[in-house]
Order: structure tokens, then sequence, then C-alpha cells
């Protein structure tokens, strides 16, 4: 089925290819890779973007000896495939397969898992430092996007890399700027000739014939590097990679494998801490990706013929129900602005982005800077959202305890994703917000049951003059009305949804509704329970919450968050703190990190079907029984 791709069975296969015979199987990655990645969905686009890249690093580094670090890790599709997971590559993000992300458990080659961006320089060196001190001499190269260039990190880990001057490889994978041919070809017969031995040898035999020059030789040499200074930063962009110690070289064609191969080459014989800056194409090869890049980063299941992407009929999203509530009320408040960190289209930002371009703010992968900016904005007298994804937001704890909490300053932090995510895995599923949100003072946590309380409560949390956090999961609402006019909820207001003699069930969120159909399997047991939509973690409901205690044997919590710090434990708190002596159930996230998987799939292997629960709760009541 694929001549070159059948051929290769671990990475050295890779090494006796000629560059004719790479390029043929680098077509036949992407056809492998598209294949698979429109059954299972995927980051498409970016991986696209790097076969020969990869290739070229396999045919002239010696993996996993040396080590190659990912950053983000939507780029290493191609990397998985060549290491010995080709076949594996068919069961990508499925439960039980192969992960979405470089995973240190999944693969020796693998050596160092990711997820989040801009932390490949700062683990590739910390690696570096461990060779060193262990006296190898392996190479350690670490790939980042220019997207992860924008996190404060990747600058951190260079202004260190440079000052330690260790061996390190870094590659700047481009693929937003365009290069013009010109500068290209420039760029690339620059660094040729920067690259070549005898380059750093008459450099160096010209600074000393200079320096030997009696009187005038120490002005010369000033002069001269003056110069070499001023045309350099004229010609290679890279200076600012020079002034922090790197070696730069580039930009080159990310897609010529012979001249990636020869530029590794001549770098493997160098030291110290090198930048070799690449351009690639965005979703190279398939057409659909590289005219809309944005839509194939990351994507479900589409039909690979046309790129249209495979959806059932479902309700609105939450994430485009929260977007027409942020017009909705920007229309309403001139002083409300818009912030994300990079995901206008994840976040449903970009309408308002085209609506309010002058109110709304994309700082890049930046969540700390993002809430900082959202704090200085709050605290001059307008009010920002600032729609983070759950995971990502853990970026910025300190930021929104230091900068936003403890000056009580009004920031909404809408937080998409919450709760278990599904194919991505591990390193984004949100479900830690609720346990560290908690923990913040001044801070008010609301959890809508729907989207229709969504837009309520984000209307809520936009008009109070204290931190608030909204949180709401991916995917399509319950399907409730969102027509009626927007209005208040009363802030630490509980709503109960049906009455019960025997059991309470306190869910938040998007386990609302599975303790209603959890209620409904017990009432076929003759076990009436109450249910209630807590609404708000933070401040919870003491009444109601006291008012069920005191009537019932069995209180039981539900919430798609950790069970440590998350709502539960703030049930117990204060039950303990109240003498309250009622036994208690807590539905939530185990002590574990929580595999890929659907969504389906993974509340049942964490026990949060409305069946697993309802057995449970019904067992548990035998014990408590008169």
């Amino acid at each position: 089925m694929y001549e070159w791709l059948d051929q290769i069975q671990k990475p050295e296969d890779v090494k006796r290819l000629s560059i004719a015979q790479l390029e043929m199987l680098a077509a036949e990655i992407r056809r492998y890779m598209l294949e698979t990645v429109s059954k299972n969905g995927g980051h498409l686009a970016p991986s696209l973007g790097t076969v020969e890249l990869t290739l070229a690093l396999y045919r002239v580094f010696q993996f996993p000896k040396d080590k190659l670090v990912w950053d983000v890790g939507h780029q290493a599709y191609t990397h998985k495939i060549l290491t010995g997971r080709r076949d594996a590559f068919k069961t990508l993000r499925k439960k039980g397969g192969i992960t979405g992300f470089p995973n240190r458990f999944e693969s020796a080659y693998d050596a160092f898992g990711v997820g989040h961006a801009s932390t490949s320089i700062s683990a590739a060196l910390g690696m570096a430092i461990s060779r060193d001190l262990m006296g190898r001499t392996n190479k350690v190269i670490a790939v980042i996007g220019d997207g992860a260039m924008t996190g404060g990190e990747s600058f951190e880990a260079i202004n260190e890399a440079g000052q330690l001057g260790k061996d390190l490889i870094v590659i700047l994978n481009d693929n937003e700027m365009s290069i013009d041919k010109n500068v290209g070809a420039m760029s690339e017969y620059l660094s040729r000739v920067r690259l070549a031995p005898q380059y750093e040898r008459v450099k160096q035999d010209v600074h000393d014939f200079l320096e030997r020059i009696p009187h005038v030789g120490g002005k010369m040499l000033r002069t001269v590097s003056v110069i070499k200074d001023s045309v350099r930063s004229a010609l290679v962009p890279g200076e600012l990679f020079e002034e922090a110690g790197f070696h730069y070289v580039g930009p080159l064609d990310g897609h010529d494998i012979g001249l990636l191969s020869e530029v590794f080459e001549r770098v493997r014989e160098m030291h110290g801490p090198i930048l070799i800056h690449v351009h690639t194409k965005k979703g190279k090869g398939y057409l659909p990706a590289e005219q809309n890049p944005g839509k194939f980063h990351g994507i479900g299941k589409f039909d690979p013929a046309t790129g249209s992407c495979v959806k059932k009929a479902c309700p609105p999203s939450y994430t485009s129900v929260f977007s027409q509530t942020m017009l909705e009320l920007a229309e309403r408040d001139p002083k409300l602005i818009a912030i994300t960190a990079a995901m206008p289209d994840g976040t449903g930002l970009r309408a308002f982005k085209e609506n309010y371009p002058k109110r709304y703010f994309d700082v890049g992968i930046a969540e700390e800077h993002a809430v900082t900016l959202a704090a200085g904005i709050a605290a001059d007298g307008c009010h920002p959202v600032a729609a983070i994804y759950s995971t990502f937001a853990q970026r910025a704890f300190d930021q929104l305890l230091h900068d936003v909490c403890l000056q009580q300053l009004p920031v909404t932090l809408c937080l998409d994703r919450a709760g278990l995510v599904g194919e991505d895995g591990p390193t984004h599923h949100g479900v830690f917000d609720l346990s560290y949100l908690r923990m913040m003072p001044h801070m008010t946590i609301f959890v809508p049951k729907d989207e229709n309380e969504l837009r309520h409560m984000l209307y809520t949390a936009v008009r109070m003059d204290s931190p608030a956090a909204v949180r709401y999961p991916r995917g399509a609402g319950l399907g409730v009305d969102c027509g009626e006019p927007l209005r208040e909820i009363p802030i630490g207001q509980a709503e109960t949804l049906r009455e019960g003699t025997d059991v309470a069930l306190l869910a938040v969120g998007s386990m609302v509704s599975k303790a209603v159909q959890t209620a409904d399997l017990l009432a076929e047991k003759q076990i009436s329970c109450t249910v209630v939509n807590m609404r708000f973690v933070k401040p919870m409901d003491r009444a109601c919450i006291l008012r069920e205690a005191a009537s019932k044997k069995l209180l039981v919590t539900m919430e798609e968050n950790a069970l440590i710090g998350g709502f539960g434990s703030g049930v117990a708190e204060l039950l303990a703190d109240e003498g309250q002596a009622v036994r208690l159930l807590r539905f939530g996230i185990p002590d574990q990190f929580i595999e890929q998987g659907t969504h389906d799939e993974l509340l049942e292997l964490v026990g949060l079907t409305p069946g697993q629960m309802a057995e449970r709760i019904a067992a548990t009541r035998e014990t408590v029984k008169d």
C-alpha cells in the first residue's frame, strides 16, 4: 500500500534512503497521516508542516541517544510514525491507543512529555546540564513553533542557555512568516558560509591579525566589529538570538530535506547554543489545510476528499453560546473588554474581535500575561473577560491569586473545556480548576448546569466588582431554550430541581443533568432523591447544604473535577465545621491523571455515569438505614 513507508520499521531505516527516496516517503507519510486523522481527529496542519524537518533530523542524528524534545507536540506525528509506532498510529487519540502528544511512558524516543506550550527549551537545557554532569556527549535538540515563542518561558530558557553556553540545538519552526525568495536564498547562502569550519578559522585569524597591529589594531578591531554588527542586523534576522548568546542559522526552507540534512550535519559538529530558523508551511501537502490552517490545527473527524467536518446534528456548543452572549454584553457595556491567549476560535471570541476590534486582545500563548493584563485593565476602570481553556489557565495560578484576587479586581475568567475533554488526554483535561480556584480569597466560582444558565452567569459575573470565574464544558449544550432575557443570578444561591425524602444529590455543572438521570434510576429502586443544582462552588449555599444534611441520612456530591480540594471537599469541610454527622458520598475525578478516550468512555472509567452512581448510592444507602 505504501512503497516506502512500509519499509520503515525503525528510525535507522531512514538513514539508508536517498534524498529523492525520502521525498517520496514524505508524501506517503502525509497520505497516511491524512487517512488516520480524518477518522480519529487530531492536530493535522502542524504535523503536515514538519514531515521533511523530522525526516532530516532522523537522517542525521542518533535518537534516542541524542535527545529530541518537541514543544506542545502538535508537530510530532511524523516522529511517532518513524519511531516504531507506525501501525499503532491508527489508534491515535483512542482509548488505549497512542496519545496525541509525546509521552515518556509511551516510547523511549519521547524524551519529554508535553501538551502545553513553551516548555521545550527549558527541558532540553535541563537535559544538556545533566548530560554534561554525567560526562556524556550526545546532542540535545528542541523543536519549537513560532506560536510557542510567544510564551515567556521560551525566552527565560533562551536567556539561561545563552549564559551557560551549553551544547544545545534549538530549531525554531516558523510557519507563519512568509520569506521572500531573494531573502531566503541570501539567508541560505549566509548560513552555509557561517556554518563552514573555515569560516570560524578565518574569523579568528582576522581577529588575531588586527589585534597584533601596534597602536591602531585595537581601534580597527572595534570598527570592524561595529560594521559587522550593522551588516548582520540588516541581513540576518537572528540578531535577538545572537545577542542572547546563540549562534543563529537561517531562515531555511523547512521542506528541503537535502538542505536541512546538510545544515544538521554541520551543526552536529559545532559547540555551544545554536538556533536554527526554518520556515515551513502549515498544512503542507493537503490543500484544504494549507488554505485554512486554523481549522485543521486541531480537528475532529472530517472527509479527506473535501475537508468538510463530519458533524452530527446537535445543539449549539457552550462556546458558541458564550460567544453570542459576549456580543450582547459588549453592546450594552462599552467598558467590556475580551482577552484570549492565542485561542480566538477555540474560545469563541472571533466574532467579538470582528465586531469590537479595539476592545479585543489576543496576547499569544502567554496566559500569565493575559491574566495580569486583565488585572491592569480592571484596575483602571474597565471590565475584562479573559477566556482561556481550563487546562491552560493553570499556568496563571500566581497571577490569579496575587494580581487579581489579592487586589479584589473585577476580572471575569471564563474557563472553556472544563472537566474531561476526551481524546486530547491528561494534558488537556480541565479537572483541577475548582480545586485551585476555591482556595483563592475573594473569588466567586460559577458553574452552569446548561448553556442558558451560562448566559445568565456571565451576565452576573461582568456586573460584579470582584473576581469571578465561570466554568463550562467542551462541546454541545443540552439544547435548552436560550431566548429569555438576561438576568442576574443571586450569588451563592442554589436551585432545587427536585424534592425527595431519602437522599440529596448536590451537583455542579455538567453533573447536574447526570444527577437528574441518577435520581430517575434510583426512583426505580424506591429511593427518593432531592436534586440540587448548586450553581456556585464558592460561595456555596450553606443554608441549602445544612438543610439537606439535617433531613437526609445520605448526602451525595457530584462534580467533573478532582475530588481532592473540589466541590465535594468544600461540602465535607462545611459539614465538619458545623458538626453535622451525616454520611457523605463524593463523586468526581480520582487522584490520578485520566487517559484519553471519548467523553462517555472516560466518564465510565472514573465511575461518573448515572448507572454507576445509582448503583453506588443504593449500596451506600443500605449501610446508613435506621
